[in-house]
């Protein structure tokens, strides 16, 4: 069975690196040594940014491929009309076990993805700039990043910017769960579907976009869009960054200019020669088959034009000893249990599709296969958020790929090979294993005023519970640096004033193995 990817895996290069640039020198860039790698940046306007973002076709890094420079455009002409301040966002959340992309950036070159969202931020004339993380490594690493800048959250700077912690599930990586997480809310999807570049965080018009995304951004602000397209594709210039794992030797993160063959990267992370199948997408994507790896290249268009996507960047191979209904229905069980449970489809749909495709596995025949090819087509386009349309294309993308060994299920009672489990999935009870980060408080209840109104347990319910006579029972911890906004919040509207904030000895979290050494190596 294979293990959960580490939050930083091994980093390779093909070409010259450009997000990458510096890895061999140092763990982790801050900032004098990031100055020292890629040197000032220069601020620019709005229309020359989005111009810039059209020159080099930048798209969203994060799955949906969104045009960079039509969302900077629209969220400009929202703040405008409406006369208000908008709000800049990295969506930094990776919550999907296959992808470590945006974990490794944030981790090892934290100031490239600040240069390209504080240039957005400049030039839009933002005054809030929010981080979302899912991982302690990363919570670390950009909250030290924005220190080494002077950025915070107090009052009366020019720029406040502020780290918000997201659960690491695969439902609050998506923008209107992060928006909902920044605006003090959970990070789920709100069950409506909201632009952001109209109405985001606290309504505001809102630029939310992938972390890889704004570290292109600065990539290209830097060297120009003329040199900048001088790697890659013409029609996708620059380089892509992708995890690889699986049925690989060496799980990787690697980054690759655009047009190198699929076949090449995969051999370099160890795949099998011939592979049965490959996911491409991650968990939300496409199989494709052997002939398709040798056919396409990484870019977004050739892997569409054989049936697989690029997506988040995550690509998985399986080999010929494993099952991979049995593989698929591993996935699918996660996808049923990381709904919101929300919207019919995502709540009822996706556990009936993975059960659907237990009981073809287990000998259900051609009735249980088309049970669950109804499931799977019931669930499309009704969800209120993209997850029901993600996993349903997972499924028919299975169904579609694996014929062979559909048709050894459905007739003759299987395939005869057994599920070694080579997709990565989370540890049972990886969400409870995950301690958030101290911030050194601890909330208090002066019981001589408390009057029981239970309104602060309303707000920080994660700290704060009703007890049997009606008055809040304090969880005996330190306040996590991701609730301590809220925390702050049930103080202020606490109608007694008996809600205070007290200051604990500051316990010092165990830093991850590459932060730890980089910011404790004095090299950078």
């Amino acid at each position: 069975m294979n293990a959960p990817l580490p939050d930083v895996p091994e980093v390779r290069v093909v070409g010259l690196p450009q997000l990458t640039q510096g890895f061999d020198l140092v763990e982790r860039l801050d900032l004098a040594m990031h100055l020292k790698v890629h040197g000032p940046l220069e601020p620019m306007n709005g229309e020359r940014l989005a111009q810039l973002a059209d020159d080099i076709s930048l798209r969203g890094r994060g799955g949906a491929g969104f045009p960079f420079g039509r969302k900077l455009r629209s969220v400009a002409k929202s703040a405008i009309r409406r006369g208000v301040r908008p709000v800049v966002v990295i969506n930094g959340s990776e919550g999907e076990p296959a992808c470590r992309k945006d974990t490794v950036m944030l981790n090892r070159s934290p100031h490239l993805i600040l240069d390209g969202a504080l240039l957005a931020a400049e030039a839009l004339g933002a005054r809030t700039l929010i981080v979302a993380v899912t991982r302690n490594s990363t919570e670390i690493s950009i909250r030290a990043a924005l220190a080494e800048r002077g950025l915070s959250d107090r009052r009366g700077q020019s720029l406040r910017a502020r780290v918000v912690r997201t659960p690491e599930r695969m439902v609050s990586g998506e923008a209107s769960a992060v928006i909902r997480a920044a605006g003090g809310g959970p990070a789920l999807p709100p069950g409506r579907r909201e632009r952001a570049a109209e109405s985001g965080v606290g309504g505001a018009p809102t630029l939310l976009s992938n972390a890889e995304t704004f570290a292109q951004l600065a990539v290209a602000a830097r060297i120009g869009p003329r040199r900048y397209g001088h790697t890659g594709l013409d029609s996708e210039p620059g380089t892509v960054l992708l995890t690889l794992s699986g049925a690989v030797a060496r799980p990787m993160v690697v980054e690759v200019p655009s047009g190198v063959p699929l076949r090449y990267v995969l051999q370099l992370a160890g795949a099998p020669p011939m592979p049965q199948g490959v996911l491409t997408g991650g968990y939300h994507g496409n199989w494709i088959d052997s002939m398709a790896v040798h056919n396409a290249v990484v870019s977004r268009a050739s892997l569409a034009a054989v049936g697989g996507s690029l997506g988040a960047g995550a690509i998985l191979p399986i080999g010929p000893e494993t099952c991979p209904l049995g593989e698929a229905l591993r996935v699918a069980n996660w996808l049923a249990a990381e709904t919101a449970g929300q919207c019919g489809p995502c709540r009822l749909g996706l556990p009936a599709a993975a059960g659907g495709l237990s009981d073809v596995l287990n000998g259900g025949g051609p009735a249980a296969l088309e049970a669950l090819r109804e499931v799977t087509q019931a669930v499309k386009g009704r969800g209120a958020c993209k997850h029901p349309d993600g996993s349903a294309r997972f499924f028919a993308s299975t169904l579609s790929a694996f014929t062979d060994d559909l048709a050894a299920h459905v007739l003759d009672g299987g395939c005869g090979r057994p599920t070694t489990g080579v997709l990565p999935l989370p540890a049972p009870g990886y969400q409870d294993a995950e301690e958030s980060i101290p911030s050194g408080e601890r909330l208090a209840v002066d019981w001589t005023l408390c009057q029981g109104h239970g309104l602060c347990a309303d707000i920080v319910p994660e700290l704060i519970r009703l007890g049997p006579d009606g008055f809040p029972a304090l969880a005996d911890a330190s306040v996590p640096m991701h609730l301590r906004g809220r925390a702050q919040r049930a103080v202020r509207r606490c109608p007694a004033l008996a809600l205070r904030v007290e200051q604990t000895e500051q316990e010092r979290p165990a830093l991850p193995a590459v932060t730890r050494k980089a910011l404790g190596s004095g090299r950078g």
